[in-house]
C-alpha cells in the first residue's frame, strides 16, 4: 500500500543484529499538487506514529522491541523546495516524540 493509504504501514524491515527497526513509507506521487502531496505525506506520518505509540508495532513485530524506530520515506519524484522543508519540520516533531525519521530521493 502507498503513500495514498494512511491507514496502512507500506513496509516493515525488522534484523536481529540491528538495533533498528525500519518503517518504510512508499511515495509515488508526482509533485503536481504540492500542497495535496505534503498533506498525503503529514497524514501518512501520522499514521506511522500513532502504529508505533499504540504498542500495534510491538504487537505484530515483537522483535522490534528495545530496537530504535526509523520512519523512513522513499520518494519516486525529486522533493520540491517546499518538500525538503517540509521533511525538515516533521523529523523535529517525529524526534520529539522519540523516533527518527529520513528520507530518499531519486539519484539525479
Amino acid at each position: 500500500m502507498p503513500v495514498d493509504n494512511p491507514n496502512v504501514v507500506d513496509i516493515v524491515a525488522t534484523r536481529d543484529d540491528l538495533d533498528e527497526v525500519l518503517l518504510v513509507i512508499t511515495d509515488h506521487l508526482e509533485w503536481h499538487e504540492v500542497d495535496e502531496h505534503l498533506l498525503t505525506l503529514q497524514e501518512k506520518i501520522n499514521g506511522y506514529l500513532a502504529f508505533i505509540e499504540s504498542g500495534e508495532l510491538l504487537r505484530k513485530y515483537p522483535n522490534a522491541a528495545g530496537k530504535k524506530v526509523r520512519i523512513d520515506v522513499a520518494l519516486k519524484h525529486p522533493l520540491p523546495s517546499d518538500g525538503e522543508q517540509f521533511f525538515e519540520r516533521a523529523r523535529g516533531i517525529v524526534e520529539l516524540a522519540g523516533f527518527r525519521l529520513s528520507w530518499r530521493v531519486p539519484a539525479a
